[in-house]
């Protein structure tokens, strides 16, 4: 049997270690949000690392109208805070080449759903965040700023 050569296994871990931080890399960052109902797009998430672990955060409410919006929906201390500014994801690990176990919050009506994100295979500037409720979900395509 034969023994791998030490510089093999360095290219080996060099590969690997690059692979996990380019799909972080890929994925933190700023994404414009658009509207399921009019493909208008409607704010700013950054997606940002923190520990292990990402988050994203309303950095920009894109429609004049809406900028001083509250989120009276809300539940806890989200309630009555302004949606620009809010943290809407929560806590995705790493799994793969995606994000999941965490949570996303709508501020439209204040509801929280388990959450999972990933690049678009078919383009590197397109995210897929899914939202779920039991075996129900819904997908929205978000793209990079």
């Amino acid at each position: 049997m034969k023994v791998m050569s030490f510089s093999k296994i360095l290219f080996v871990a060099i590969l690997l270690i690059s692979t996990t931080v380019n799909a972080q890399q890929q994925i933190v960052g700023q994404w414009k949000t658009i509207d399921d109902n009019t493909g208008e797009p409607r704010s700013i998430v950054e997606i940002y690392k923190k520990g292990n672990k990402l988050f994203g955060k309303i950095l920009q409410v894109l429609d004049e109208a809406e900028k001083n919006k509250l989120c009276i929906e809300c539940k806890g201390s989200d309630y009555n805070k302004p949606i620009e500014g809010m943290v809407i994801i929560k806590e995705l690990e790493k799994d793969g080449d995606q994000y999941e176990d965490g949570t996303i919050m709508d501020p439209e009506n204040g509801k929280i759903y388990r959450c999972k994100i990933w690049i678009d295979e078919d383009s590197p500037n397109v995210l897929n965040v899914r939202g779920y409720i039991a075996f129900l979900y819904r997908t929205q395509k978000w793209i990079r700023v």
